[in-house]
Formats: C-alpha cells, structure tokens, sequence
C-alpha cells in the first residue's frame, strides 16, 4: 500500500474507531555514525503522544535500513547521531520513494552530524535544499505552543536552535533540528533539566501531530 494511502487510511481509523497501534522507526544507516545511541528516546515519545494526544503507539520502536522495502510499514522515521550518516544511490533512491510517497523523516543533530545530513539528503532530493521554517509555521502551533520556534534542549556551541524542513511538491517530507537535540531531551540517560525535557516531547509531540494530520490541514 503507497504509504500516503496508509496515512489516509489511518486517519479514518481515527476518526471512526479507536486509534490503531503504530509504531516509529529508527533509521540504521551506514557511515560509522552512532545511529543507535538515543536509547529510550522514541520509546518516550510515543508514551508522551499516547498520554498527551490520544495516540496508540507501541512503545517498542522498529530498527529500519534506508534500503529496506519495510521502510514504507512506518509512516514516521527517526534518525540521529554524531557523526557520519551516508546513502548509497539504491538506500537514497529508496529513501525518495519513501518520502514522495507520503513518509516522514525525522533528523536529530546530536551533534557532529550537520555535515553529512545536509550532503546525504542532497543524494536523496537534488534539487531541493533544507529550509529554515518560520515561527509562524504550523508544526510549532500544534497541541502545544511554541512561537519563538524550537526549545533548546542541549548545549553543543551554544547556537540558537534552528528547525529546517524539506518540502517535496508543497509537503514537508523531512524536519531537521539543530544545535536543538530534542531527541536528546526525549531520552532519559542525560540529566537534561525536566524543563528542557517536557518542552522537548511536547515539541516532539507537535510534529508528530503535524504529520498525521497528512501534512496540509494547517499548512504546508
């Protein structure tokens, strides 16, 4: 099933029916980067979603190759690290598909990634580039609110937290945060501030509801 299909299929279940029981992936990639190294963070979020807007997701994540056709079972993808991330042209070509055909990828700089991010999603959408969403975009006006943009969770350089997005045929397709680290404030091995945290999942709750309303209720 084309995975915008899903989507649409998903909100009806919604609509009419208990939610259904979905479940994130994270994404495993090649390069070196230590993809695997927020533990519980998705596991956090869905717990927070499920708590806070109603959801169904499993609190168990599923581990994903950029290659793999089980990539399109899971309309949200989380991807973090520090270091090095690459795509080869069938991992980039599948991961095209994925997105333009109604996924979702999450990118969490923890630090060390910006640089390969950037390069690897340039293989996968050529003649797109990441741009800076304003304050006044919808996904930072969901359940919760948040007007001055993203939450500061994690000192790396001491740079102002900044959102960017890859919008495919007027859809976001990717969310990228940097010198943010929400998926660091998701987790619970950090000993980042309980402040820092709750505003963390209630942005992380923010997206994800942005997603599952299929992109375009609220805006692109």
């Amino acid at each position: 099933m084309r995975l915008w299909l899903f989507l649409a299929v998903t909100l009806l279940f919604v609509a009419f029916s208990p939610a259904p029981t979905l479940k994130f992936a994270l994404l495993k990639y090649k390069g070196g980067g230590d993809w695997y190294n927020d533990v519980n963070s998705l596991k956090n979020l869905a717990k927070f979603c499920n708590d806070n807007l109603g959801t169904n997701f499993d609190l168990e994540h599923a581990v994903v190759e950029p290659s793999s056709p089980d990539l399109f079972n899971y309309p949200f993808v989380y991807l973090t690290g520090h270091g090095n991330f690459t795509l080869d042209n069938e991992e980039a070509a599948n991961l095209r598909a994925y997105l333009s055909g109604g996924g979702f990828l999450f990118i969490n700089d923890d630090y060390g990634i910006d640089p390969y991010a950037r390069l690897a999603m340039k293989k996968v959408f050529p003649d797109l580039d990441f741009v800076e969403l304003p304050f006044s975009h919808p996904v930072y006006h969901q359940k919760f609110d948040f007007p001055n943009g993203l939450p500061k969770v994690h000192e790396h350089e001491n740079k102002t937290p900044r959102g960017y997005g890859l919008i495919y045929e007027g859809r976001l397709v990717c969310f990228y945060n940097y010198e943010c680290d929400l998926g660091d404030g998701w987790d619970d091995v950090h000993n980042d501030a309980p402040v820092a945290r709750q505003k963390a999942l209630q942005m992380g709750a923010n997206i994800v509801q942005y997603v599952f309303s299929l992109n375009g209720e609220k805006g692109t």
